[in-house]
Formats: structure tokens, sequence, C-alpha cells
């Protein structure tokens, strides 16, 4: 071997939780390698949430251009020029480069290996030519879109999210294989740029999330023109010309889709190739790394993170994965993931945000939850806005414990965290509803959801009894 080096931390994987991590290592003074072979930065930059969201904003921009007659404002239908939205993403990538560079975490002491990492045993890896001996090691190789085993797929042309956005021209017409987040989001946006776009789910969309929640969700992406096959499996795929066309199933009956491109967003699965993990002791499956709470493998010395650890997908799931890596590896703290108050958000228009046990996962566990509900249509800044389609629904206890939350509507992402943190740190429903929000903002929905809980016995029949007797007093 041509070089050997010791490591208080070796980090495989320079994604999400991978450059947390080692960001963190690194300026709390251990010494710390980082191994990568593809780009630096991982899905979420490069392919995932990035790309993702820039795409969405330009779609946004085309529909704020469409909808100003409502407020008296009229003009021109948008012109979009797929040259000049693709340049657009690439600029929002390079512009956050930088931050997740090589060159930045050299700088923080990090070493950075650039090559593909194989586990030669318990306690060494090799890359580049590179023995590294670590003190711990964390396995942060993230996922990759899943293929699935429909017949004719792989001799056709499909793109995933880490081909959609360089390609060439707008599609003419986009199939989109998968109704889940990833799904639902491309098959707006690029219908909100003008592509013809019919969506393909075996099951319902957004399947994961409150089903009436997803049923706005369907309407809006309905409403744009998106054409929605639900309960439709796909069973063949194939070439139709110089396009693509899939056939699908339905209730015993077949059909064939043919449009210009394939997108395939039916989920994503860890990535493991290449790492001889058996070597290292570590247990794996189809779903990840098998890990304890700690994020420990079953070689103690190895941690995962993200979403090779399995778990719930989600950047922010990594970024808190690295905080109980570092307090583990490095300080011996039996930090434990969080796994009660997750949120996600599917950035469709309307946003769809959740936290927590949906209504239907509530009563799945034999639970008798108080379901408390406020419509932004009851918001004055909603109505301002016209931004009246939406709603907050939140999962307590019957004694005012947040169990959960669902917020479809504009600004959901960004409304959710107050429930989050209810959650984690057991704020009940009368603090939320204590709380003074500002007037007039979308916060008062959430406000007024809590309040809701009070209502029958503030306004019941005891109350009134009460007062009317305090009335009498001198």
């Amino acid at each position: 071997m041509a070089e050997w080096t010791k490591a208080d931390l070796c980090i495989v994987g320079a994604g999400s939780a991978g450059l947390s991590i080692a960001a963190g290592a690194a300026q709390m003074g251990a010494r710390t390698v980082l191994i990568e072979r593809g780009l630096m930065g991982g899905d979420c930059l490069n392919f995932g949430c990035v790309p993702s969201k820039s795409l969405l904003a330009a779609a946004k921009a085309a529909t704020v251009w469409r909808s100003g007659a409502a407020f008296g404002v009229d003009g021109a239908a948008p012109k979009v020029d797929w040259t000049r939205v693709r340049a657009h993403i690439q600029e929002v990538i390079a512009s956050i480069a930088p931050h997740d560079s090589a060159e930045r975490f050299e700088g923080l002491g990090v070493r950075v290996i650039r090559a593909e990492a194989r586990f030669t045993g318990p306690e060494e890896l090799v890359a580049g030519g590179i023995a590294v001996r670590a003190r711990r090691f964390v396995i942060a190789t993230g996922s990759e879109p899943l293929v699935p085993p429909i017949p004719g797929l792989e001799q056709t042309p499909a793109l995933t999210n880490e081909t959609v956005f360089g390609i060439e021209a707008l599609p003419q017409h986009l199939l989109v294989l998968g109704g889940g987040p990833i799904g639902a989001e491309l098959a707006q946006a690029f219908r909100r740029l003008g592509a013809e776009v019919t969506l393909i789910e075996a099951a319902r969309l957004l399947p994961k999330d409150d089903e009436e929640a997803a049923a706005l969700v369907r309407a809006s992406l309905a409403a744009d023109g998106v054409r929605i096959q639900e309960g439709a499996k796909a069973v063949r795929a194939g070439r139709d010309g110089s396009g693509v066309a899939l056939t699908i199933e339905r209730q015993g009956r077949e059909e064939r889709i043919a449009g210009s491109h394939l997108l395939v967003a039916v989920g994503r699965r860890p990535t493991v190739s290449g790492l001889n993990l058996e070597a290292a002791g570590v247990a794996f499956d189809n779903k990840g790394i098998r890990v304890d709470e700690r994020l420990r493998t079953s070689n103690h010395r190895i941690f995962a993170a993200g979403d090779v650890a399995g778990g719930p997908q989600f950047t922010h799931m990594a970024g808190h994965h690295a905080g109980v890596v570092i307090r583990n590896a490095l300080f011996g703290i039996r930090a434990k993931v969080e796994a009660k108050a997750v949120p996600w958000v599917t950035y469709t228009d309307p946003e769809l945000a959740q936290v927590g046990l949906t209504e239907a996962s509530a009563r799945e566990q034999g639970q008798d939850p108080a379901v408390l509900r406020s419509s932004y249509e009851e918001s004055d800044r909603a109505r301002a806005e016209r931004a009246g389609a939406g709603f907050v629904k939140v999962i307590a206890s019957r004694r005012g414990e947040v169990l959960g939350a669902t917020i479809v509507g504009r600004g959901a992402g960004e409304l959710i965290l107050p429930w989050v943190l209810a959650m984690q740190n057991g704020i009940g429903l009368k603090s939320m509803a204590k709380a003074i929000a500002p007037y007039p903002t979308l916060s008062e929905i959430g406000k007024r959801a809590a309040g809701s809980f009070f209502t029958p016995r503030l306004f019941g029949a005891g109350t009134r009894r009460v007062v009317r007797l305090l009335q009498r007093l001198p």
C-alpha cells in the first residue's frame, strides 16, 4: 500500500450527513478524514433539494405571472425559456457548491480523499491507494434512485432526479412514474412551465400523507392540467417512435400511455455498493445499514448516518444524524435519534407539511384523538393573498398533548416548526393557544386550531352559569 494515515474519525460520503459530521469533528479538534467518490455535496446539492426547489421557484414565477388578474393586475402569458431555466438551476447549485467544496473542508483541517472507499477489515479501509485506520468510522453514502423491475424499462430511455435537471429541452409530454413527493413536485413544476404531464401512481397521490390534505394537492395539480392516474400499476415500458410509452393496469384493464419523456420517481435505495461491508462486520439489507438508536452499526466502531441508515430520507434528518454521531463518536454521550417529532414537507402548491401522527395513523394505533382544525379561509392574511385553500389539522390526546400536525396550504413548510417544538418539548395545547401571534399572519391559523381544543368548555353551559352567577355579585 502506497500510504497509511490515521484518524480519529473517517467519514465515507460527502453529502449532507457526511459534510456536517466532518465540519463539526474537525472544528472540535478531531483528526478527520472525508472520502467521496462522486460530487461533493451529494444528492441534495447536485440532484435533489437544491435543483428541485430551484425548478419549483421558476414554476412559481410563471404561475405568479399568470395569476395577476385576480388582483387586478393583467399581463401577457409568460414565455418560458427552458435554456434559461436550466441555467438558473445550475447557477443556484454553483452558488452553494463552494460551501460544500473540498477546498473549504481542507481549510477546516479535514483531509479529503476523492476516491471510492472499500473496507478491508473492521478497523480499516482503503481509498485511492491510501489505507485509513480510524478510531471511529461513519458511513454516510446516501441513497440513489430506485428503478423498479418493470418489463422493458431497462431498454427504455428514462430520467431520474439525477438526470432530469440536465435535459436539453422542455419535455413535450412528461410521464411521471410515482406519486410521492418527488413525483408530485416535479409533475406540477413541469406542467406550470408548459409541458404536458401525466402522473402514474399505483396507490394514491402522496400515499404516506394525510388523505384529506393530499386531496387538496391532487385538486391543485389537476387544476394545473396534470393528468393523474391513481391506482394504476405500470406493467410494461417501451419506446414509442422517438418517445416512450407505459402500459398501465387498473381494475383489470390495460391502457397504453405515450409521451416524449419518462421520469421514474418511485423511491430510493441505500447506496452500499463497493463498500465491502462484510469485511467490516457491518450488517445491512435492502432498506439500508442496520443501526441502533445511537446510529451504531453491528460493528460499534462504525456508525451510519443519513439515507443509508434507513428511516426517513430527508436532508434535515441527515443533519440531525450528524449531531447524534458527533456526540456519540467524539464525546461518548449516549445520544439517540429523534423518532417522534420528525417533520417532512412536500413543496407542491399548496405545500403539505406533516409531523408526528396523522389522524389515520393515530386511529390505527387504537387511539381516540382529538382532531382540531382551522381553515385558511378563516385567515385574513390568506384571504388578502387569495390563498384560502388549506387547513391546519392537529392531532392531540384528550389531555391536550400534541401527537401530530398536518398543514396543507401556502407556507405550510414554514408553519410546521412550532408543532415540531411542541412535540419535542412537551408543550401542550394550552401554551400553543396562549401564544400571541402577530396579525395578520398565517401563523394565526395554527393558534386558532390549538384554541379550538378549549372552545367547547370555554363557551359551554357551565361557563355561562358561572358568568351569570359572578355578575350578581356586588
